[in-house]
């Protein structure tokens, strides 16, 4: 089995809820929007945000800022508040000088999901970072995880891992697309679905140990 690792991103090697909370508290208080109203936000831009989701945003509301506004708003904080802990940069490098091809795939779009690899500093630390934008394909679609590979010079069909936090997203994907899983719990029970990941770990950092253990 050949080297390769495909990470998620949200969740798995920078934090997406705790920023996007903050957001949607700063954004509800300056439109003096209510308790429900701040509810369906978040749930809203947690499910995706685009360009068009604030389109969306604009209308619900009413507001009379522009969605492109409120969209590079929205942007700038995300990217603002990504950050990535310096042990696991370390490990990304380490796995690197191990042979290990790194290669990010994430649900979203390339302008932000690019925007907070970068602001973190992870894209210093993998070979390339893939979106769902620009692969015309979500995960768990088996698509995305081939070109994620391929974007980093890998075969998907020499084998490889995936690593996130997403039970369908990346487990189920990463399975479908014939590779080796780690589950990043976060302390959570694993959901008891019909698959099963090879193998869990707390974090991120547990995982990038695991990998440094293994020989394939």
């Amino acid at each position: 089995m050949q080297r390769l690792v495909i990470f998620d991103l949200d969740n798995t090697l920078v934090d997406r809820q705790g920023p996007l909370a903050d957001w949607v508290s700063a954004f509800s208080k300056q439109h003096a929007l209510n308790d429900d109203a701040r509810l369906h936000l978040l749930q809203f831009v947690r499910e995706r945000a685009c360009p068009e989701t604030f389109e969306a945003i604009r209308d619900q509301y009413g507001l009379a800022t522009s969605a492109a506004t409120l969209w590079s708003d929205y942007l700038a904080h995300m990217a603002r508040s990504a950050t990535c802990p310096t042990y696991v940069l370390k490990g990304l490098s380490t796995l690197r000088r191990d042979g290990w091809k790194i290669v990010i795939a994430t649900n979203g779009g390339t302008e932000i999901q690019t925007a907070k690899a970068t602001a973190s500093g992870i894209v210093d630390h993998v070979d390339a970072v893939y979106t769902s934008e620009a692969a015309g394909a979500r995960k768990p679609e088996v698509l995305i995880f081939e070109k994620a590979a391929a974007g980093c010079g890998a075969d998907l069909s020499l084998g490889g891992w995936v690593v996130g936090d997403g039970a369908d997203t990346d487990i189920r994907g990463g399975r479908a697309a014939g590779l080796r899983t780690i589950w990043i719990s976060g302390s959570r029970p694993w959901p008891g679905r019909d698959i099963a990941p090879d193998h869990i770990t707390a974090d991120v950092r547990q995982a990038i140990e695991l990998l440094l253990t293994t020989e394939s």
